[in-house]
């Protein structure tokens, strides 16, 4: 199979869909790649770097799209990009569709076979290609919020932790997944207050059991979730329902009632957010006011430390990507369920159940587009 990875092209979007380890690993497995030249700058890797792992080296992304059997990239496919897909071609990528109906529109136009890393699952539970990148904007979203809160970004002006004789921050972290454990294992070290909102007993058992009464674990319902939000210094929104829109826990009458030169720092963006006023924003402008509060919603916050981000993402979607090669993404499907799992678009039909229910359109099971 060849492999195409072009360079992504989202604002301040640095990472790279393989890395010359990977790129490595492929071409020993009998498979060519090529590769955009300047895709790696962001990690640090050069064209020569990718030259001596094995992949030709090209100046365009229409060379890749054309001549490539699958596309492998990070970040959702933007329009210039989609127009470039084919029928029948693999699509292997991030690509939230719930809350983006003209990509989903493009790719069902496009005929491509579109396969999701954040809706791929494993045995034990969990997404496994949406973990890593979880991980690391769980953790990011401490220290933006910390930069918002300073007074000259419009945040209150307060530092996370305080000193002695001043209370530290008050930091409310809804859900406590894979975001919220790891934004709690930060915030917690920081020495702010720390509480974390989930509906789930065991996700808070097991925080509590690691954390202790360094954070306070509270059940949601609507009560808690006013209650904890309008008291919050810093908000961090982690929710996530795997393919679908995220809920919208935070309403803008809530929004209202915080406190002045708040923050609300919403990861769930790439899902559409689970606060009412939450846009998607980039890293060249992070940050809008609502009344008082400050938003931050970058839809691609591990993008901003992409060496880390880049080789976490690679180290999870690498065997995935072998499979495909390998075995093609007929037979790879058919092998495992859970790689099927990560189906949402396929010869213009949508194969996600959340994705078709939200957007409206026929669901159509995977396991039918496999004989």
């Amino acid at each position: 199979m060849k492999i195409g990875v072009p360079k992504e092209i989202k604002v301040h979007e640095y990472r790279v869909g393989l890395t010359p380890s990977s790129v490595r690993e492929v071409v020993a497995h009998g498979h060519a790649v090529v590769v955009q030249s300047g895709a790696g700058t962001g990690i640090g890797a050069s064209d020569a770097d990718y030259h001596a792992a094995g992949a030709a080296v090209v100046d365009s992304a229409a060379e890749i799209f054309a001549s490539a059997d699958m596309i492998v990239k990070v970040k959702e496919p933007q329009a210039a990009e989609r127009a470039m897909l084919r029928d029948g071609q693999i699509l292997f990528t991030y690509l939230h569709l719930a809350p983006d109906p003209a990509q989903c529109a493009d790719l069902v136009a496009s005929g491509a076979v579109c396969i999701a890393y954040e809706t791929v699952t494993q045995p034990e539970g969990g997404l496994p290609l949406l973990a890593p990148m979880s991980e690391v904007a769980g953790r990011m979203a401490v220290q933006a919020g910390a930069h918002c809160l300073e007074k000259e970004q419009g945040g209150m002006g307060i530092l996370l932790g305080g000193v002695a004789g001043v209370e530290p921050a008050r930091i409310v972290i809804l859900g406590a997944g894979v975001v919220g454990s790891n934004a709690a294992q930060i915030a917690v070290g920081t020495g702010a207050q720390v509480v974390v909102i989930d509906r789930k007993i065991d996700a808070l058992r097991r925080l509590d059991a690691q954390l202790g009464a360094r954070v306070m674990t509270v059940f949601s319902n609507r009560d808690n979730i006013e209650r904890h939000v309008l008291g919050a210094d810093l908000v961090i929104g982690g929710i996530l329902i795997p393919g679908a829109a995220a809920p919208k826990l935070v309403t803008a009458e809530m929004v209202k009632a915080m406190k002045p030169g708040a923050v609300i720092v919403d990861v769930a963006i790439d899902q559409g957010g689970c606060c009412e006023t939450a846009r998607p924003t980039t890293h060249a402008e992070p940050t809008y006011m609502v009344g008082h509060v400050l938003h931050y919603c970058v839809a691609n916050m591990p993008g901003a430390v992409p060496k880390t981000s880049t080789h976490a993402l690679n180290n999870a979607t690498l065997p995935f990507v072998l499979q495909l090669a390998n075995k093609g993404w007929k037979e790879a499907l058919a092998a495992n369920p859970h790689l099927a799992k990560g189906l949402n678009v396929a010869f213009g039909k949508v194969t996600c159940k959340e994705v078709a229910e939200t957007l409206g359109y026929e669901h159509r099971e995977p396991s039918t587009l496999l004989d």
